[in-house]
């Protein structure tokens, strides 16, 4: 699907005004002009490359076992969007004797930008853990990552990967603001819903986290960023701000619709803006599809959601994050702002 730039460029003009600390306009333009020069802007060249090494099963054996698990019923339903605009949800349910490369084994893939800015939120300092929840409430969503080297197609190992998103209301831990902007410095010493994890010799990680909120001018989504020379620290956090690359993952719009009808969610006064509003989300699916697969866990959207996603990412190419605030053992600071 392919928007214009015009289109795109008005939205982004929306948020420039509702996001303070980011120029969304000038985020989605550099996210741009990286992907009209990208040699590559997916995995797909490396697909057979990772059939033949068994890295597609090994993935779907990997969800699959997750999703026995965690399924709160035996049987999953599965949703596929392969249009921005409509929700494509099979009616058929998914049992023990479906083949994994019906269900699991079907990738989702982009390339990462190391000229990406990575939005007002990024805090140093984060705890290494798959579990990310802390005491927060929301529908549980189990995030599984594969990262591969774009150019070789080989899997990127022993890497640390960080996510951080914000809460079922729309608030980001760790930085000195709440709902819509508002300053709320006691929010600097939370670290709920940001982590790190490292890959393992298949390029994979997995997260628990929950599923995103919205705040006012973007959708549902969640931070990815490739640390190529982290060291976890003797508290088990990780400081560097070396990235390689930064992106963003997105969600089926009717599943998020479904996710905001519930509690918590529905006490979010922030304005909702849809996919089809999002300038950054926009932006990629000129060349790409950021919008990660996923099955239900249950009947209800509240029982769980797997969700999963591939990564190509050039290792070549690092810059330091713009760090927000930092997370020390005493608590967070917030980076001072420069005159």
């Amino acid at each position: 699907m392919h928007f214009s730039t015009a289109l795109v460029s008005a939205f982004a003009a929306t948020l420039v005004a509702a996001h303070p600390g980011a120029n969304v306009q000038e985020e989605a333009q550099e996210r741009r002009d990286y992907l009209a020069t990208a040699k590559r802007t997916s995995l797909d060249h490396c697909s057979a490359q990772l059939k033949a090494r068994g890295l597609g099963q090994a993935a779907a054996l990997r969800r699959r076992a997750v999703a026995e698990k965690k399924s709160k019923r035996g049987l999953l339903h599965q949703r596929d969007l392969a249009d921005l605009n409509k929700s494509h949800h099979s009616d058929a349910d998914y049992d023990a004797q479906t083949p994994l490369d019906t269900l699991f084994a079907k990738e989702k893939s982009c390339v990462l930008a190391p000229e990406t800015t990575e939005g007002p939120y990024y805090v140093a300092g984060e705890f290494i853990r798959q579990n990310v929840v802390e005491e927060e409430q929301g529908v549980p969503l189990t995030l599984d990552l594969a990262i591969y080297d774009v150019e070789t197609c080989d899997p990127i190992t022993d890497t640390w990967v960080q996510i951080w998103s914000c809460n079922s209301t729309g608030i980001y831990s760790g930085v000195p603001s709440g709902a819509d902007y508002t300053p709320a410095p006691e929010n600097l010493d939370t670290t709920f819903l940001r982590g790190f994890q490292q890959t393992d010799a298949s390029g994979a990680l997995q997260f628990e986290t929950l599923y995103p909120g919205h705040y006012s001018g973007r959708t549902q989504h969640i931070h990815v960023a490739v640390h190529p020379d982290a060291s976890p620290r003797a508290n088990r956090t990780i400081l560097e701000a070396t990235v390689s690359h930064i992106g963003q993952l997105y969600f089926d719009q009717d599943l998020s619709d479904r996710v905001e009808r519930l509690a918590p969610y529905s006490a979010n006064t922030q304005p909702v803006t849809a996919n089809d509003k999002d300038a950054l989300l926009l932006v990629d699916l000129e060349s790409t599809d950021p919008i990660v697969e996923y099955v239900m866990l249950g009947d209800k959207v509240e029982d769980g959601v797997l969700a999963w996603f591939s990564f190509g990412v050039n290792m070549t190419a690092t810059r330091e994050a713009d760090v927000a605030a930092t997370y020390y053992e005493s608590g967070g600071v917030a980076t001072p702002k420069e005159e």
